[in-house]
């Protein structure tokens, strides 16, 4: 149905653009000839001047710059699907072939657009709450730039306390470096301290043990001692010589032993509580590294989030590009959509006048047929009465075909010297044309002066001229090819 709506159309179409087109042919066909008319009558300097007079009025040329106009633009729209051999001839000379061959890609055209939109329809039919969606979408991205703003706005508050915590944190992290190398050194230190404490102990219990030895020799005798040594081990032969360097301190100054111990004792529990001061330590150091660990690791979420947000709203402004892209196509296609009804219209409109007109035409038609008939048939009549009457008259006949046969053959003749004297015009016509196309050559480099001035209204009179000449010159060898036809 629609592609027989738009064959019946496009013959329409054709019928009203081919009716223009040669309604606007034979106007320039009689303009052009209006123009060369003072060129048959005189040829003489005067003419010329009236001629150029003529075509300096720019009046003259409105037609023309529509014409040139109308051309671009249909150019222009042809090439846009595709149809590149328009010319101006089409508008200026128009034949049934060219004009059948634009009105059929124009038409391939709307067959082609049609069947687009038939495929295009039901995407647009899925996609009918576009608009809700479209609202929907703008008010989650209206939310989601109030909840970036106000973030924003917490995130700029914040931002000085974040930067004190960085601070805060790199210097926390440079004290636990310096606690851990200490806490390594202090842990050295013990561990030197706990090797010289039991080296001193073993001291401390071999000089007692001396101590208790030589108290029992003193009192003893000396088969007694002899029974000591025997019993004692076999570390006091490998210690005689400390034996002998130990035996005079401790026997002279026991009490400093006493005073060493004590000594140690006390370093001892100084070493402990360094100790216990230093573990405390490290546990408060390792207690504020976990909370900026957690205060760390909330802000990597915070910043997660924060980039889940801009991704989002990265999407929701690409979604919002495509909703803009896809509301102008659409906006555009519904512009073309009611242009096209606009023209439907108006060719609805033409062809019912078109209609009207051709029910006319046919009934004064058939009302001249019965009026032929009737006389057709008064005739046959008449006639049928006369060639009884006219057998008589077919010897004048004869001798009048004889005297038409001459004069035909006298006509002839005049027309053969009919024709060579319009060829000798045409032959003046065309020389003239030449002395005023070469005139205008000379006189184009002072027009090209002029126009640096004035514009270019003078250039564009004289192609113009040229050109209606030379259309002038066209027109009377066809008005010519007919008479001869």
């Amino acid at each position: 149905m629609a592609a027989t709506a738009f064959l019946t159309v496009a013959s329409t179409c054709a019928m009203v653009a081919f009716v223009t087109y040669t309604s606007y042919w034979w106007a320039t066909g009689r303009r052009f000839g209006a123009f060369a008319e003072p060129l048959k009558v005189t040829l003489g300097n005067v003419a010329l001047a009236r001629w150029v007079q003529v075509l300096d009025n720019p009046e003259h040329h409105e037609e023309a710059i529509r014409l040139l106009r109308l051309y671009s633009k249909s150019q222009a729209f042809l090439e846009s699907i595709h149809y590149r051999d328009l010319t101006l001839a089409d508008f200026t000379h128009p034949t049934p072939r060219r004009v059948v061959e634009v009105l059929s890609a124009l038409i391939n055209f709307l067959l082609y657009r049609h069947d687009k939109t038939e495929l295009l329809q039901p995407i647009v039919s899925e996609s009918s709450d576009y608009h809700e969606r479209d609202l929907e979408l703008k008010v989650s991205l209206v939310q989601v730039q109030k909840e970036i703003a106000d973030h924003e706005l917490a995130e700029q508050m914040e931002e000085p306390m974040a930067q004190q915590l960085e601070v805060d944190v790199n210097a926390l992290q440079q004290k636990v470096q310096v606690y851990n190398k200490q806490q390594l050194a202090l842990r050295a230190k013990a561990a030197a301290i706990s090797d010289k404490k039991e080296e001193i102990d073993m001291k401390v219990k071999y000089k007692q043990l001396c101590v208790v030895v030589v108290q029992s020799i003193e009192p003893c005798a000396f088969g007694v001692s002899s029974i000591l040594i025997t019993q004692a081990d076999f570390e006091l032969t490998k210690h005689a010589q400390e034996n002998s360097k130990l035996r005079s301190k401790l026997v002279k100054s026991p009490e400093k032993v006493q005073r060493a111990l004590e000594e140690k004792k006390s370093a001892r529990a100084k070493l402990k509580e360094s100790e216990k001061i230093a573990t405390q330590n490290a546990q408060e150091k390792t207690g504020t590294l976990e909370i900026r660990n957690k205060a760390h690791e909330k802000l990597v979420k915070q910043h997660s989030k924060i980039q889940d947000v801009h991704e989002q709203l990265a999407a929701a402004k690409t979604v919002e590009k495509e909703v803009k892209t896809r509301k102008a196509k659409l906006n555009d296609e519904s512009v073309s959509v009611m242009s096209f009804e606009a023209q439907i219209v108006e060719w609805k409109g033409k062809v019912h006048e078109m209609e009207e007109r051709l029910k006319a035409k046919v009934k004064e038609r058939n009302q001249i047929i019965a009026d032929e008939n009737q006389k057709l048939g008064a005739l046959s009549s008449e006639t049928e009465v006369k060639l009884q009457c006219l057998e008589p008259r077919e010897k004048k006949v004869e001798a009048m075909i004889a005297k038409a046969s001459k004069l035909c053959s006298e006509t002839a003749s005049a027309r053969t010297s009919a024709t060579a004297q319009q060829q000798k015009i045409h032959a003046k016509f065309n020389n003239i044309v030449k002395a005023f196309n070469t005139y205008m050559d000379s006189v184009d480099p002072f027009l090209e002066r002029v126009e640096e001035a004035t514009g270019r209204g003078m250039r564009l009179c004289s192609r113009s001229v040229c050109r209606c000449c030379n259309k002038s010159h066209a027109q009377i060898q066809y008005n010519e090819q007919e008479v001869k036809g």
